[in-house]
């Protein structure tokens, strides 16, 4: 059987499905692999580190898709590209099957097996596999280390001669895995982190790390059961927005992470909070693509409201592309392991294997 990958849109994303390191896992289990000429030359990787470990280089893309059993990407081919599928070839990736449904319907009439990785179910075997874990996980440190960057004061709290600098006050807007490593990333360069989420069982984890859970009275556990938020109560926002409009009040730095899974992210930061927070704080806004959990984000923009500088990143880890890369590739890997039938040399799709079932679109 024959894996390949093609380059993403350059313009949207840098990150690779397979790296050299997860290309040579895939021959060792028994695939052939093939990339693109100049696959993964963005990142410093050349082809001559594929070709030494026995990877076709391809110059003809539809030459790729032509012979290629399964393609691991990480959005949705575009519509030149999907047209080239095949029936039985499988199509694995971050799909986005809410935004992308018509386009993955067309491609499943047409008897092709998509697989969409967010849909992954929260259980330990699937753990390996946590592409969502993986790559928040790295978005939470970056979104850390860029809002310093635009924090035009020391984080730390420095004693000199001259007198003290306090603390940077932060606060963590959602305590999944971004929300966590954001505050553990903080805490570890010196702010003062606070931290609220609608998940209660959150509160142990925000503290175990340092930060301090900010508590809505009578507050309901807001979780699925998989794991995820679900969305709040008009009760529990209210009670949040008050809770949050005071203490924004002394936080210099916002970092916002709170997702609900294929819906719109849930306004958090009003415009009359950003109203009092003093000038020279800065909001960062990771759930901008999904509409932003804070008022005014922009996706790719600055925008300065009363000095306050809140910033929305498309893809974040475009900034991050080789270590995304090392771990979504493993990621991947680990997922086409348990899919592939190395007996018997072929894609097995058993439906009665949770992963499997969850994360096939039918």
């Amino acid at each position: 059987m024959k894996i390949t990958s093609l380059l993403e849109n350059q313009k949207k994303e840098k990150r690779i499905a397979i790296t050299p390191e997860t290309a040579k896992k895939y021959i060792s289990l028994g695939l052939e692999v093939s990339l693109c000429e100049n696959y993964a030359s963005h990142l410093g990787i050349k082809d001559e580190e594929y070709k030494e470990i026995g990877v076709s280089i391809v110059k003809d893309e539809k030459e790729i898709i032509n012979n290629a059993d399964i393609i691991v990407q990480l959005a949705l081919l575009n519509d030149d590209k999907s047209s080239l599928l095949k029936a039985k070839q499988t199509l694995i990736g971050v799909l986005n099957p809410y935004e992308n449904k018509d386009k993955i319907n067309n491609l499943i009439k047409r008897n092709i097996n998509v697989f969409s990785l967010e849909l992954l179910p929260r259980i330990t075997r699937a753990q390996s596999m946590d592409i969502l874990s993986s790559q928040a996980n790295l978005a939470g440190y970056k979104a850390v280390v860029e809002s310093f960057a635009y924090f035009e004061k020391a984080v730390p709290m420095m004693m000199t001669a001259a007198g003290t600098i306090p603390a940077a006050k932060v606060l963590v807007v959602g305590a999944g895995v971004a929300g966590l490593q954001a505050i553990a990333t903080a805490k570890r360069m010196g702010a003062i982190v606070f931290a609220t989420d609608v998940r209660i069982a959150s509160k142990e984890q925000v503290e175990s790390l340092g930060g301090k859970f900010l508590t809505v009275e009578g507050g309901e556990n807001l979780e699925t059961e998989g794991g995820y938020a679900k969305e709040a109560s008009e009760d529990f926002k209210k009670k949040q927005e008050d809770l949050l409009s005071e203490t924004l009040k002394k936080i210099d730095i916002v970092i916002c992470t709170a997702l609900i899974p294929g819906k719109k992210a849930p306004l958090i930061i009003k415009e009359e909070m950003i109203n009092k927070m003093s000038s020279g704080s800065v909001i960062y806004d990771l759930a901008a693509v999904q509409g932003g959990n804070s008022a005014f984000t922009k996706v790719n923009e600055i925008v300065d409201k009363n000095g306050v500088k809140i910033l929305g990143e498309s893809n974040v880890l475009n900034k991050l592309p080789t270590s995304a890369s090392n771990l979504y590739s493993k990621n991947v890997f680990n997922f086409v392991s348990n899919l592939y039938d190395k007996e018997n040399k072929k894609i097995n799709i058993n439906i009665e294997d949770e992963i499997i079932e969850k994360t096939l679109i039918r």
